[in-house]
């Protein structure tokens, strides 16, 4: 039993440590590609190398950043995410085709 939990508690680090798995909260406004406008607003973020997008989502967190006004509402976003996560989705972003 002590060895299912502890398999599954390793589960829960990985996939917390997966760039998709980080992604899926995004995809939701920004496509599955990064394709998408967010609320029509937002600029694409589909091309952003790694360093954008990592730049963009720590001024999003400092809330230092507000690109078209969406400040606010990513804030919230990325409030949860550690600097490490911010990098895996950042990578991730870098690498949607």
């Amino acid at each position: 039993m002590k060895t299912l939990l502890a398999l599954l508690g390793l589960s829960v680090m990985l996939s917390a440590s997966d760039g998709g798995a980080l992604y899926q909260k995004c995809a939701a406004c920004h496509g599955a590609k990064g394709e998408k406008a967010a609320l029509g607003k937002s600029e694409v973020i589909a091309g952003w190398n790694s360093a954008k997008t990592l730049d963009a989502l720590k001024g999003y967190k400092a809330g230092t950043r507000n690109t078209k006004g969406m400040g606010a509402l990513m804030k919230g976003q990325t409030a949860a995410l550690s600097d490490s996560d911010m990098k895996i989705l950042a990578d991730h972003i870098a690498g949607l085709k």
